[in-house]
């Protein structure tokens, strides 16, 4: 295989020489570096990079003018490389509905003495990140509600009313913050389920993320930090460096974070999440979605579920930024309906019924 040529785009040029060494020693990699974003965009031009890794701070031009300048004018993959400051968190949400496909964060702060710490999943997200399609991240909640007014707009064939839900379960990873925040604000306020998601990402990324979308969303959106009563029209996303379990007590179903288990490769974990749903509900009141992401978490529990007499979808080839998660599930046989990202939330609704 060629190797990959990556942009490594850092005010810091400390953690340039960082990086580029890191990517280096793991072999397979071409490295140019970068500034800042001014300098990034006059090097994209030029050496034509696979993926580019930026950073969020930098002079002259930070990270999410440029990402948004890269979007625009030559669409490819971006890592973004940050601390994990509140600040920086929010920044990142932002830049991944921008198109950013993942993330790595920097453990020691902006000039981060202990970087190699984080050096395999830096290799890892950027391979992967190699393979993945930037632009279908990109404006996706502006394509989506567009997509999804000229479905409506459709004559459509009146079909059997559904068995109904009572609890619906999400999992997704790479591009799945742009794609949840372009999906679930589309859930009616009516939906009688709750909905429980699992989205690999770092624990300070998810209170950030549980308010972004509690602003847009017409169902309350909570982070699972504790244990909490399960109520229908409410959205509530696993605490991050954390697992998400559903269990049943005697007045009703709860939520609940757990420490993550290291029989599971990626956390929050989507199959045991919905392990623990299956274990939890009736299976056929039960929808399951998988949607964008590297690996395949969730993909043998939803089909566990599907084989159950529940309902699961699988994210669509055509629109994942990668479809190596819902893949999975479709290539088990476990996915009742493969659908593209704008009829995912007509699909749960009319299910959920």
């Amino acid at each position: 295989m060629p190797a990959r040529t990556v942009l490594v785009v850092d005010d810091s040029a400390l953690m340039r020489k960082m990086l580029k060494e890191m990517l280096l020693d793991a072999g397979g990699f071409e490295v140019h570096t970068a500034r800042n974003g001014v300098d990034a965009l006059e090097q994209i031009e030029r050496v034509e990079p696979d993926v580019v890794t930026l950073d969020i701070n930098m002079p002259e031009m930070d990270g999410l003018t440029c990402l948004s300048e890269i979007m625009r004018q030559r669409p490819c993959p971006v890592v973004m490389v940050s601390s994990l400051t509140e600040h920086n968190a929010l920044v990142t949400l932002e830049a991944l509905e921008l198109g950013a496909v993942d993330y790595v964060p920097k453990p020691g702060g902006t000039v981060s003495l202990n970087l190699r710490d984080v050096q395999q999943e830096l290799v890892g997200k950027i391979t992967a990140a190699a393979c993945a399609r930037p632009s279908r991240a990109h404006n996706l909640g502006r394509r989506l509600r567009a997509q999804r007014e000229r479905t409506a707009a459709a004559p459509r064939a009146p079909r059997a009313r559904s068995a109904g839900a009572d609890l619906i379960v999400i999992g997704s990873s790479t591009g799945g913050p742009a794609l949840l925040s372009a999906l679930l604000p589309q859930l009616p306020g009516s939906l009688p389920a709750a909905v429980v998601v699992a989205q690999h990402i770092p624990a300070s990324f998810t209170a950030p993320l549980a308010r972004r979308l509690d602003e847009v969303c017409q169902l309350r959106v909570h982070e699972v930090d504790r244990i909490i009563p399960v109520r229908p029209g409410n959205i509530y996303i696993g605490r991050g460096n954390a697992d998400v379990l559903v269990a049943r007590r005697t007045d009703g179903l709860v939520v609940k974070s757990v420490p993550e288990s290291s029989d599971y490769r990626w956390h929050p974990s989507v199959d045991r999440l919905v392990a623990s749903a299956r274990r939890s509900c009736d299976p056929a009141r039960l929808i399951c979605a998988l949607l964008t992401g590297m690996g395949d978490d969730g993909a043998a529990e939803m089909a566990a579920v599907k084989q159950a007499g529940g309902r699961t979808i699988a994210e669509a080839e055509a629109t994942a930024v990668v479809w190596g998660m819902p893949g999975e599930l479709v290539r088990r046989g476990g996915a009742t309906e493969t659908l593209p990202a704008h009829a995912i939330v007509e699909r749960i609704v009319d299910w959920a019924g």
